[in-house]
């Protein structure tokens, strides 16, 4: 047996001691409370750069109600689909795939599923999907940058060992499959004496990835401010800047989702680099066909509808009939043209 080798931890962040609370029968999920705070600030954010594009207030809640709902299943979906040996493998419990609570969104299939029921609440809103989707990739940014805190609590989606000074303590009780079966946990284990290590320290994806959703929303705020970006070209950026992001962190990562290596990258590397060439063509197309950015946030149906609603005729004093007697027969005075100015010191006297 190898001796111990001492491993002399500088710096680190701590894993929470707990994720759940108990508050009498109900748990309360950090997980849960980043995600729904994530949700409350994208919508947030949303309202307002809706608002500033010609919107109405009250919209982006609107469609919230069919976009959040459709986003959710859509991230499940996806993480189940990229992590099915765990729901259905030898070892597996198909009935895990339904246990949201435990962690597990795949951020693609939230953002695909999201926009589908994004388009059906703005379909019924006569509200044009590119100028939304505009207006709502920037706070998405920030509610991943939340949400991200939620693998934190769950101790979860982390990175490869390291002894650099802001390496992510973790609980040997949370080790991934994919990490004990790695060169790395053998020497670990192999360090300590042939036991388990109580604690390694490994990088901290999901503050990487929170820093850099962060800086990706100011850039993106900064360039649509500068450029007056529209036709969907905002969503573009989020798609380019997200995935560059995602990509290089994804390849540090070693959970469970390692194992399904494809030509040697995991696979959510190749969904990163797949969506950035076509979030990038897109950009270059809609720069050159769709220059500037939409002169109105709804479809011609609702516009239609504004320009042909009757006004309301103003009201006219009742014309004496010949029959109502001599007082019929005296003209009333001819009124004095209105003031459009508003300024009555400018009307004339005779």
């Amino acid at each position: 047996m190898l001796p111990e080798i001492p491993r002399v931890i500088v710096a680190s962040i701590p894993s929470p001691a707990e994720g759940v609370w108990n508050i009498g029968p109900f748990p309360l999920r950090g997980y849960a409370l980043c995600i729904i705070l994530g949700i409350v600030v994208a919508i947030w954010i949303g309202e307002r750069r809706w608002q500033a594009r010609g919107g109405t207030i009250g919209e982006v809640q609107d469609v919230a109600i069919w976009a959040v709902p459709f986003g959710l299943v859509g991230a499940r979906l996806y993480h189940v689909a990229t992590d099915w040996k765990n729901y259905f493998g030898a070892d597996g419990n198909p009935v895990e795939a339904l246990y949201v609570w435990h962690g597990g969104l795949g951020i693609w299939g939230g953002v695909a599923l999201g926009a589908a029921g994004a388009w059906i609440g703005a379909r019924r809103k006569g509200i044009r999907l590119l100028p939304l989707l505009d207006a709502l990739a920037p706070g998405v940014l920030v509610a991943q940058a939340i949400g991200r805190w939620g693998n934190w609590f769950n101790q979860e989606l982390y990175g490869r060992p390291t002894d650099l000074p802001w390496g992510l303590k973790i609980d040997s009780d949370h080790f991934s499959s994919a990490y004990q079966a790695s060169p790395d946990y053998r020497d670990a284990v192999a360090a300590n004496g042939g036991i388990p290590p109580e604690f390694v320290t490994f990088h901290p994806t999901f503050l990487y990835e929170c820093l850099w959703n962060l800086a990706a929303f100011a850039l993106i705020i900064w360039l649509d401010r500068r450029f007056r970006l529209g036709h969907g070209r905002v969503m573009a950026i989020y798609v380019m800047a997200y995935t560059l992001g995602r990509g290089w962190i994804e390849y540090i990562r070693i959970d469970d989702v390692q194992l399904n290596d494809v030509l040697g990258l995991r696979f959510n590397v190749w969904t990163s680099i797949v969506l950035f060439v076509l979030a990038a063509a897109y950009y270059a197309w809609s720069a050159k066909n769709l220059p500037g950015r939409e002169e109105s946030v709804y479809t011609d149906r609702v516009r239609s509808a504004a320009e042909t609603e009757p006004e309301t005729e103003p009201e006219t004093e009742p014309v004496a009939s010949p029959e109502s007697g001599p007082e019929s027969a005296v003209e009333p005075a001819e009124a004095e043209p209105a003031d459009v100015t508003g300024d009555a010191s400018t009307k004339e006297t005779e």
